[in-house]
Order: structure tokens, then sequence, then C-alpha cells
């Protein structure tokens, strides 16, 4: 669970690519792109420009290198050709990156277009909620500090914390211990200690938390349909704090 120094090195060199691709997806104009397009651009960006393996594809039998979640989607959305991004949808992009042994993993919900003023909220305090919880990791501190920042965040503007999915430990493999909850009780659960790395990940609802996964066995809804919204960070315990692996140049 513990990463040794030269372990938590190779792990930032993951991470630094992987916030590559999210600053390449940056660019693009997702509008009228289908879900596989955009799995296929990042396959080939991951693959050919960075040299890289997409830590997804083959996991647990799926398919593809990335998760694509539009609007009521919680998480593991599935790449399709018939599913086109529009205009007015948020869409979360979950994507893994292995390289010289180690993986990191990360997600970000895009804004598209002109999409309304009650999405772009959710998305905004998706976003701060991940950094409430990643604002109290350091040495000393506990597991539960993280979930209870993330879902007093999440409760302060209205919005519910999805229970049944939550972070992980992340290194050789992409799910390690611990899991990192997104609701918790402060000064519960496991100590943080120098060299842990995990992800933090929290998924906001505009309804209720409760979702139920498709026929498909892979795609998390929510049960009213109503909007959903995560962002995620792979994140290394410091002697003194944090240090994001997968942080961006944007510093997001």
């Amino acid at each position: 669970m513990v990463k040794t120094s030269d372990e938590i090195a190779l792990m930032r060199t993951s991470g630094r690519l992987l916030a590559q691709v999210f600053e390449m997806l940056d660019t693009q104009e997702l509008a009228g792109m289908s879900t596989m397009a955009v799995n296929d651009m990042v396959e080939r960006f991951i693959t050919v420009d960075l040299a890289a393996r997409p830590a997804s594809k083959g996991q647990y039998g799926f398919k593809y290198v990335l998760n694509c979640s539009i609007n009521h989607v919680v998480c593991h959305g599935v790449p399709d050709a018939a599913e086109i991004i529009r205009d007015g949808d948020i869409i979360n992009l979950d994507i893994t990156l292995e390289k010289n042994g180690f993986i990191a993993d990360s997600s970000k919900t895009y804004i598209v277009g002109n999409a309304p003023a009650a999405a772009r909220r959710l998305v905004r305090v998706a976003q701060e909620a991940m950094w409430k919880g990643i604002g109290q990791v350091r040495p000393g501190a506990h597991l539960g500090d993280i979930g209870f920042a993330i879902e007093r965040h999440a409760k302060k503007h209205g919005y519910a914390v999805v229970r049944d999915y939550c972070g992980h430990g992340i290194g050789r493999a992409m799910h390690e211990e611990p899991q990192v909850l997104n609701h918790g009780r402060p000064g519960s659960g496991m100590k943080l200690r120098e060299g842990m790395v995990f992800t933090i990940e929290p998924m906001l609802n505009q309804g209720t938390r409760l979702v139920a996964t498709e026929a498909d066995g892979w795609t998390v809804v929510t049960r009213d349909r109503k909007l959903s919204a995560q962002f995620e960070h792979t994140v290394a315990v410091t002697a003194d704090g944090v240090e994001v692996l997968t942080l961006r140049s944007d510093g997001r």
C-alpha cells in the first residue's frame, strides 16, 4: 500500500502523461463526435504519441480505453459509434494509463457548448468537492476526513454523493487497497502515511444518490435520470501534505 520514492517517481511519470491526454482533449470540439471516436482518438494519442498503454483496455473484460458518461450516466459509460455528443451535454471522460508498470487514473467532466446553468453549477461543485477531499490529504489524517469534506461540500450545495463507487489505491494494479469513500466521519478510517497513493473521485448527483446499472452490465445511471458529474485525480501522500500526480498544466 505504501510506495517507495522510486515507485512514486514512476507513478509521477504515468500521471504526467495522463495529464497530457486531458490537455489534448481540452483542445477538441466534442460536440458532434461519437463517443467511440473520442475513444479511438485517445487510444491513438496514448499508444502513438505517448508510447504508453491504455490500462483500462482489457481490464475486467472491458474492450475500450475510456469510460464516457453523458448527462444522467454516473460512471462506466461504454463508447458507442452511434452515441453522439451534443451541444448542452455534460460528459465525464475517465481514462487510465500505464507506463513502466505503474498506472495513473483520472477523470474530468466536460461542459459541451451551451449547457444549462444548472448543469454548469453541478460540474463546478463536483470539481470543488474533489479538491476539498484532496485538501485533507496529509500524514496522520484519516480516510474519513476526505469523505467528510467531499460530502459536506456537496450537501452544502444541495447535491447527493454516490456511495456505490469510490476512490481506490493504485500502483501496479488499477485497483488496490484502500477504498477511499466519498462520505465519512472526521477522524475515522485508516490513518494516512507518507507514500500511500490513491484516487479521489467523487460523483455528485442533482437528485438522489441512488443509481442503477443498465443491461450492458457496465453503464451506471441515476435512478431519477437527473444529471451526475464526476472528477478524479491520483494523489500521493507526501511528508508534509499531498502531491497530485495527474495534475494538468492549468493547475486543475
